[in-house]
């Protein structure tokens, strides 16, 4: 059974930089896509960040284009999501999730593998 364990949260100041990095065991990681969700207070789980199983394609929400980067390393089983010019908006618990490769990896609902969520808490 895959389990996803995620790392890298914090307290941040406004234009400061994180990285979280989500480890995938159990399973055969170059078997799914990976994904990076959040969810703030009050509003409803967003996918901020997409990758292919092999890594080719990438997705990204349009308000972390060009400050958010996703990538995958298929030899250590990891997933990576750096967080630049982070802003109080990008306040939430992020989320690594693992999709079937053979779904598309842009929808929300064929992630169905679910780390425990780490907390990203930006300061104006």
């Amino acid at each position: 059974q895959v389990q996803l364990v995620e790392s890298g949260g914090g307290l941040v100041q406004a234009g400061g930089s994180l990285r979280l990095s989500c480890a995938h065991s159990g399973g055969t990681f170059s078997s799914d896509h990976m994904g990076w969700f959040r969810q703030a207070p009050g509003e409803e789980r967003e996918l901020v960040a997409a990758i292919s199983w092999s890594g080719s394609s990438t997705y990204y929400l349009g308000s972390v284009k060009g400050r958010f980067a996703i990538s995958r390393d298929n030899a250590e089983n990891t997933v990576t999501l750096r967080m630049t010019s982070l802003t109080p908006e990008d306040t939430a618990v992020y989320y690594c999730a693992a999709a079937p490769r053979t779904t598309s990896y842009r929808s929300q609902p064929n992630y169905d593998t679910w780390g425990q969520g780490t907390q990203v808490t930006v300061s104006s």
